[in-house]
């Protein structure tokens, strides 16, 4: 039986480097990302979901905003999350398109603009804490705390930093379309960004939430939601690490969920960095996932193969 598979990509992995962040630089680094997924399918047929991450593409949207704002209006935030979808996924599927040309394989990808549901009452709301966008003087940070309703924090004496909400995913709102997408044999583009965080109002009706969704924890609820087999985690480095940066350091392999679940507890990980992503396939197994990679882009057909990344199973 054909395996389905979620992959998530970082949004850092569009941008090679701070000298190229143009649009034309980071539709280059989503192709050759797109070469290495396109290597997972020598390995076998796949039902394959593609997520991607998007913090630096919705700072860059929001600092045009800050550019801009004497003559036009600020961009929600949701609405950042959602043109990134669409912008993203747009360079996913071309090249994703002109790759499987270049191969000879008769393969579609196509992006669903994905909407996650999430708890109004979160906890996260009450206490916003992951900063986005530029930073700012005292005086810039009064006037968008007053005039939009703003929270904003000082970091480590760099200046005032917008923090919003990061709240736990609960329901991909688009979840059949992704799987009548991958009844008819299309690579899916979706949850990008973690998905556009939306809260439920009470009455059924659903409204956009100045918010963002980690994309390791929506990429691993959106597998658990498919009943995929796998969930690969595309990151910087070939292998998850115990004492990282440490003349220690050692690198894993295979490991068991118990043995995860024990690294996170000992902080072999750290939060913004390893942690989401180790606890997001802890999330996975624990819901009845068979088996995680985690990786980078370039060793990502050889790990399907058996032969590289940290594989983490039941």
């Amino acid at each position: 039986m054909t395996r389905t598979v979620v992959i998530a990509i970082g949004g850092n992995s569009l941008i090679s480097d701070n000298d190229h962040r143009s649009v034309s630089d980071q539709y280059g680094a989503a192709a050759q990302t797109c070469d290495h997924i396109a290597n997972m399918f020598e390995a076998e047929d796949l039902r394959l979901v593609v997520t991607h991450g998007n913090g630096p593409q919705v700072g860059f949207i929001l600092r045009r905003s800050e550019l801009a704002a004497p003559e036009l209006h600020m961009v929600p935030l949701d609405s950042c999350v959602a043109d990134t979808q669409g912008a993203l996924g747009y360079h996913l599927q071309c090249a994703l398109h002109n790759e499987f040309a270049r191969r000879g394989m008769q393969r579609t990808a196509a992006t669903v603009v994905t909407q996650v549901l999430v708890d109004a009452q979160d906890p996260a709301f009450k206490k916003p804490n992951k900063p986005i966008g530029s930073f700012m003087n005292a005086e810039q940070a009064q006037v968008h705390r007053e005039k939009d309703g703003w929270d904003l924090m000082e970091d480590s004496g760099r200046g005032w930093r917008r923090v919003v909400a990061s709240p736990v995913p609960q329901k991909v709102l688009e979840l059949g379309v992704v799987k009548a997408l991958l009844d008819a044999g299309i690579v899916v583009i979706a949850c990008g960004g973690g998905g556009i965080a939306v809260v439920d109002d009470g009455s059924g009706q659903i409204r956009g939430a100045a918010a963002v969704i980690d994309k390791d924890l929506a990429s691993s609820l959106l597998a658990r939601q498919l009943g995929a087999d796998l969930l690969v985690i595309s990151t910087a480095v070939e292998k998850v690490c115990l004492d990282f940066g440490k003349p220690t350091q050692r690198s894993l392999d295979t490991i068991s969920l118990a043995e995860a679940k024990q690294y996170i507890q000992e902080g072999h990980f750290k939060p913004g960095s390893m942690l989401p992503k180790v606890q997001a396939v802890v999330d996975f197994l624990e819901g009845g996932g068979k088996e995680a990679i985690i990786t980078d882009p370039e060793h990502l057909g050889a790990a399907l193969a058996g032969r590289g990344g940290t594989h983490i199973v039941p």
